[in-house]
């Protein structure tokens, strides 16, 4: 996580090299005019980019530092609960209505603005895997219509509980770990997949990015590449517990950063994707606006997301899915997916001749 760190840092300096690069542009800053509620949607924005990118870190330095001071016994008695409460992220996790309900989370959604479109009902009395598209760089649509209220899931979504699948890697900083289950992020592994899909009272949602971090690779401005072509499992997952299917996409998601040309072959890709395989995340060198001036920093752009869940796809349950199977549910879901997407583009600004791409 702190190579995320420095590659982001990296990603600002490089832009801050452009602009210096080409006389002709200068830092543009933000007006000292500015009303108090858009400066509020700024700090929102700014503490969850600091929470993604540097809040474990924080978190770890703490519990080290708390055990040679006199307040030692703090991180002595969380380190027993932490070993007694460590299969909690596996089994549902542990979610706080204070925090899904902060305020914080509704000044965030107004800065974009984040929208969640329904299209169809989800039935409280069954449960539910959605597919989220696309990853973009910090999946901050997926972060904020499923980890918390502010765009109003509960809502359109009565008796349906959402639940949002993330690294296993985050659950083992002390004390982030509870923040992130706050939110109703689970760990992303079958077990915990499976805990959740099995509930037989339902009510339940479980989103997968499924592009995973890979993704994130490619997520810049006007991108509609998906990584899903190969991308199986999770099909299998639905099939054998018989879950009905939802297909997501969320226009705007990838036009929140720019990154830093990295082609594939290049050797920049080559070590993004070793470092991918080593860690299990992405490191994309994304950049955008600063927090007083909209010419380089690391806070996304202000462009709305509108994240529109489709109609469930009915799975048929197989304890034993064959290859043929999975490809036969795997197909329809890729049609229903780039069936939203042509269905919605021409509302949020996607040009006509623009299409998915699976790889």
């Amino acid at each position: 996580m702190t190579l995320y760190f420095v590659f982001a840092t990296c990603a600002a300096t490089f832009s801050l090299q452009d602009v210096h690069a080409e006389p002709k542009m200068k830092i543009e800053f933000a007006p000292l005019s500015l009303p108090l509620q858009r400066r509020l949607q700024t700090a929102s924005v700014v503490q969850w980019v600091f929470s993604f990118l540097g809040l474990a870190q924080c978190c770890v330095a703490l519990f080290i530092c708390l055990l040679f001071t006199r307040f030692w016994l703090v991180s002595a008695l969380y380190a027993a609960w932490w070993l007694i409460d460590r299969e909690t992220p596996h089994k549902g996790g542990r979610r706080s209505h204070i925090v899904r309900n902060s305020v914080v989370w509704r000044y965030m959604r107004d800065y974009f603005p984040i929208t969640l479109v329904k299209t169809a009902e989800l039935d409280p009395r069954k449960n539910y895997l959605l597919g989220f598209h696309p990853h973009g760089v910090l999946a901050v649509g997926a972060f904020l219509n499923f980890c918390t209220e502010a765009s109003g899931f509960s809502t359109l979504f009565p008796g349906v509980t959402p639940h949002l699948m993330m690294l296993c890697l985050w659950f083992r900083f002390p004390f982030f770990r509870d923040y992130l289950m706050s939110g109703g992020l689970v760990s992303s592994d079958k077990e915990s997949a499976s805990h959740v899909l099995r509930r037989p009272e339902g009510g339940n949602a479980l989103a997968i990015i499924v592009g995973g971090a890979q993704e994130a690779l490619d997520a810049r401005p006007g991108s509609c590449t998906l990584l899903l072509r190969n991308r199986k499992g999770f099909v299998r997952l639905a099939i054998e517990h018989g879950t009905p299917l939802v297909p997501i996409f969320s226009f705007g998601e990838n036009e929140l950063f720019d990154q830093v040309s990295n082609p594939k072959g290049s050797w920049l890709r080559w070590l993004q994707h070793r470092l991918q395989q080593v860690m299990g995340i992405a490191l994309p060198l994304f950049h955008a606006r600063g927090i007083f001036q909209y010419s380089f920093g690391l806070i996304p752009y202000r462009r709305p997301i509108y994240t529109v869940v489709g109609k469930p796809i009915p799975v048929q349950k197989k304890h034993n899915p064959s290859e043929e199977d999975v490809d036969q549910v795997h197909q329809k879901y890729l049609g229903e997916l780039s069936k939203l997407f042509e269905e919605h583009k021409a509302k949020y600004n996607v040009p006509e001749d623009r299409h998915l791409e699976f790889i």
